[in-house]
């Protein structure tokens, strides 16, 4: 019987935002066997796979509770308000921070929980979503006055409502073996019954069949836009279905869909508790060294980052769940270790312990997501590759390269699907000159801004003329042509451009500043 469970599955069940883990010198891995209240007035006394929870002091006051935690052998020690990491890892124990709207009941209530269904030999209690579908499954009952269950695309029986009189073969082989027999399931497909389902939204109905056990029944198909997620079945028991059982049904498969995404875009707990260390690391809130033993890497070997932006959909969070899975399966079939995850409506992938030369495999792998993802999603992706690094703590700056790809792939209207620093690193180079420009108005040329404010108030020809002229490295003909004036109408507009500024256009470096400040 399993007495202690670990940290890793304490935090898989608690999770993000109540809190995260800042360091954990031992990894996730270590047994975590009670959870014990430690308020800093009282003995600072601590055992071995305890998790503390430090009540009564916040930040660097907390730093005395955290070392006696550690030379009492604790398993972790959580605690509020921002803290180094320094001290818990001095002190060989995990540090956790607990979300300041956080009740320390709440958290001690649910990691309790784990701990006592550990010891019991179970685990803490889920199924949120499914629970919400045996709820509903009951009340589309009451309304069509029916037996309901709820399936998905693969016949899968999800949810079902409470047993009643006649319950017919079909019904009860589905609820025992969890899903449609396959006799029954041909007949259906046979009938057309499946194909009308997953056509479009509305009602189908199926007359009785008394020599096959088949009670009448009506049914609907869940939809998000065109794409099939389940199936609501209504079979009639002893007494008819009610005048509104269609009407009923029909909301009813309307109102499943938002629950059948969120079924199945969640992740299992220790897959988010994986992309909560990959957000925090990207983030720059958590140490390569706490993260590496998790995921099986090395924290001094090379990782690269590769960002990916689902760029439209008309189902966006079921297509982002499942493009997330491909990138997934994909990375991992390239790393063991990789891990995935979803920042601010971005995919990342972590590639951690690369080899040497890796850059061609790397740029192939991204090339086979998004085109797998545009083949297979019907949506266009982007994938962007940032920078490798010698280490796995310098993943937030491979983070940061690949969002200032994507960045100028977007403002660039960059062609391919593709493209790593090295593809768009002027674009990049300039955006960010362009930004710190913009931020220091102090070392601007105010003669530009006047003639900008000119132009505005002038009818806008001047500084067009002059961008124009300036893009085309000063030939008068291309930025006529570009404009669509007279040649002798750019030469005007630009000798009128240096009156009202007084600058030299003549001069390299006042050009080359007009060209970049023009720009803002």
């Amino acid at each position: 019987m399993t007495t202690e469970t670990s940290l890793r599955h304490v935090l898989a069940t608690l999770g993000e935002p109540l809190v995260e883990v800042v360091v954990a010198p031992h990894g996730l891995g270590v047994g975590v066997t009670d959870v014990v209240i430690l308020d800093p007035e009282d003995p600072l006394e601590a055992s071995p796979g305890d998790l503390v929870l430090v009540i009564g002091a916040r930040g660097r006051a907390a730093a005395p509770a955290i070392r006696a935690a550690g030379r009492g052998g604790a398993a972790a020690v959580a605690v509020k308000g921002a803290t180094g990491a320094d001290v818990a890892a001095d002190a060989g124990v995990a540090l956790l921070t607990v979300g300041a709207e956080a009740r320390w009941e709440q958290v001690e209530s649910l990691a309790r929980g784990v701990v006592e269904a550990a010891r019991a030999g179970g685990e803490a209690a889920g199924g949120e979503v499914l629970g919400d579908l045996f709820a509903l499954a009951q009340t589309i009952a009451t309304l069509t006055g029916g037996l309901v269950s709820i399936e998905d695309t693969a016949n899968r029986v999800l949810a079902y409502s409470r047993a009643g009189d006649e319950v017919d073969e079909l019904r009860r082989l589905s609820i025992l073996g969890r899903e449609g027999p396959e006799r029954y399931l041909a007949m259906l497909r046979e009938w057309g019954v499946y194909q009308r389902l997953r056509a479009g939204e509305g009602i189908v109905r199926i007359d009785e069949r008394p020599e096959l056990g088949i009670r009448r029944r009506i049914a609907a198909g869940i939809h998000a836009g065109r794409q099939p997620l389940g199936t609501i079945w209504v079979q009639e028991g002893a007494q008819p279905l009610t005048e509104r059982a269609e009407t009923a049904l029909l909301g009813a498969s309307r109102t499943l869909a938002p629950q059948l995404i969120r079924a199945r875009t969640r992740p299992s707990p220790e897959l988010r508790l994986r992309e909560d260390l990959l957000a925090s690391l990207l983030e720059g809130r958590l140490d390569a060294e706490s993260v590496a033993d998790d995921i099986g890497a090395d924290p001094a070997r090379p990782a690269q980052v590769l960002a990916f932006s689902l760029e439209r959909s008309d189902n966006r969070q079921l297509r982002r769940a499942e493009l997330v899975h491909l990138i997934a399966v994909h990375t991992a079939a390239y790393r063991r270790s990789a891990l995935v995850s979803v920042i601010g409506g971005r995919v990342y992938a972590l590639l951690p312990d690369l080899p040497e030369h890796s850059d061609a495999a790397v740029l192939a792998l991204a090339r086979e997501i998004a085109g797998t993802a545009r083949r297979h999603l019907d949506v266009p992706v982007r994938a962007a590759l940032g920078g490798v690094v010698p280490r796995l703590s310098d993943a937030a700056a491979s983070r940061g390269d690949a969002d200032r790809v994507l960045a100028a792939m977007t403002r660039g209207h960059w062609a391919a699907d593709v493209a790593s620093l090295a593809d768009v690193r002027a674009e990049v180079l300039l955006s960010e000159v362009l930004a710190y420009l913009g931020q220091q108005p102090r070392i601007r040329d105010p003669r530009l801004t006047a003639l900008v404010e000119h132009d505005a108030e002038h009818g806008g020809i001047l500084v067009p003329a002059v961008m124009a002229w300036l893009n085309a490295f000063g030939d008068v003909r291309a930025a006529a042509r570009v404009l669509n004036i007279h040649p002798n109408t750019v030469r005007y507009r630009i000798r009128r451009a240096a009156e009202v500024s007084g600058v030299d256009f003549d001069d390299p470096a006042q050009r080359l500043l007009a060209q970049l400040q023009l720009r803002l």
